[in-house]
């Protein structure tokens, strides 16, 4: 198993991500879109002169006006960043519970208990997301960059230009930026994910409710989808917004740490706001998920033989 695990985990999580790139972009926007507000209006021209722009109430209405004001191929930004973070923060989490996984198994059964999963899923993302900040950080900025005034904007042309710019420009603690909060989510969606997954796969066979074909995959993958977008959603939020802050020499930065950020959140905009982008999320981890195992079980059965 070992290498092997690894690789078909990245595999299948650059094709989950690739594809489900645009409504990850769109989560973020809306997770983003409170906080505008509260620095300053965010402002349009029209007929009767500059008015303040309402905010999208929905994912359908985000992504018409980003199409609308940044064109179609602006719900692809930062999809080089995705495909890097994948390949360091997916293939690492998704190749180290496979590992941990069948290392834990009981010998007699070739079972692994619920804790066990739990553990290992835990263990693999925290440390999946400690290798793959890098790559989050110039994700969320690259995703995020539409959304700013034109002297504002970042303007990163790739993944490897905004690393650069970061370290250049902020230093090399940038990268990790927002790392304990990139941890702590990915721990939370790497164990309610790959384990929900697991174990509702395991009881659909165990219980003869479905075999294991595709729709038992595409059912198992749905269900961790939403246990995970639930968990994971308020972490989300705080992590998107100090990943995007901008700090200026000699101010402060708009937060200074992850209970900062959320206690201005919450008091800014309601205990909900950290739910803010939930339906994107949702939207985005429901197919993510199940292109991820799909996906992955089909790979799997490609490199059976190697």
């Amino acid at each position: 198993m070992g290498l092997k695990s690894f690789v078909e985990g990245g595999m299948a999580s650059i094709v989950a991500g690739c594809t489900t790139h645009p409504l990850d972009l769109i989560k973020v926007r809306m997770q983003l879109q409170g906080e505008a507000s509260m620095l300053r209006p965010v402002l349009a021209l029209g007929a009767s002169g500059v008015h303040a722009l309402r905010p999208p109430t929905g994912v359908i209405e985000m992504a018409v006006r980003v199409v609308r004001s940044e064109g179609l191929p602006a719900l692809f930004n930062g999809v080089s960043a995705t495909c890097l973070r994948q390949s360091l923060y997916s293939t690492t989490r998704m190749g180290l519970y496979e590992v941990l996984k069948n290392r834990w198994a009981d010998p007699s059964q070739g079972s692994v208990p619920v804790f066990k999963k739990v553990a290992a899923g835990l263990i693999a993302g925290g440390v999946g997301a400690a290798v793959g900040n890098p790559a989050d950080v110039a994700m969320v900025r690259m995703q995020a960059d539409g959304r700013l005034p034109n002297l504002e904007r970042r303007n990163y042309k790739s993944v490897t230009d905004a690393l650069i710019k970061m370290v250049r420009q902020e230093g090399v603690s940038s990268l990790w930026r927002g790392a304990s909060l990139t941890i702590q989510r990915a721990m939370v969606v790497t164990t309610s994910q790959l384990a929900t997954y697991d174990q509702v796969k395991e009881s659909l066979i165990s219980h003869k409710i479905t075999k294991d074909g595709l729709p038992t995959h595409v059912a198992a993958s749905c269900t961790a989808g939403l246990v995970a977008a639930v968990s994971s959603n308020p972490i989300d939020v705080i992590k998107t917004r100090i990943m995007n802050m901008k700090t200026d020499p000699g101010k402060l930065p708009p937060y200074s740490g992850m209970l900062d950020c959320a206690m201005k959140t919450i008091n800014g905009e309601g205990p909900m706001a950290l739910y803010k982008g939930f339906v994107p999320t949702v939207t985005r981890q429901g197919p993510f998920t199940v292109v991820l195992f799909v996906s992955l079980e089909q790979i799997r059965k490609l490199m059976e033989r190697f």
